[in-house]
């Protein structure tokens, strides 16, 4: 299943882009749903995925710190693609969620369809490590 491009609208990332631009990009994301207590992505791992949280609650944690907290329209998991390919994090539900879910070769495509996008998630990737620090 695919997010319509109404879903993508609602992702601040993805606000900017136009309703064909969105059309399009709704092509590179599966929909996920999972149950409170999922653990989407784990620290140290291989990350090969990029999240949009759609629906619900996670908290990320990192040596067993929690760090922060994320809700509708936040997106995670760039670290990995676009650092050293491990995950510097754990990111776990806490209430069902739905996520939207791309994949490596679908985001990197993405950094050359809309270099502008993938440049705010390189903003926010540099605001989480300063945070992280």
């Amino acid at each position: 299943m695919r997010p319509t491009a109404a879903d993508l609208e609602r992702i601040p990332l993805f606000a900017s882009l136009s309703e064909s631009e969105l059309e399009e990009l709704t092509e590179s994301f599966e929909v996920k749903s999972t149950a409170a207590e999922t653990q989407l992505i784990g620290e140290g791992t291989g990350g090969y995925s990029f999240f949009a949280l759609a629906d619900g609650q996670a908290r990320v944690t990192a040596s067993d710190n929690e760090i922060a907290t994320l809700g509708p329209g936040d997106c995670f998991g760039e670290m990995a693609l676009l650092g050293g390919g491990r995950r510097t994090a754990s990111v776990t539900t806490t209430t069902p969620t739905t996520v939207y879910v791309m994949f490596g070769t679908e985001f990197h495509r993405l950094e050359n369809s809309h270099p502008e996008i993938v440049a705010q998630v390189k903003a926010l990737m540099r605001e989480r490590l300063i945070r992280q620090a």
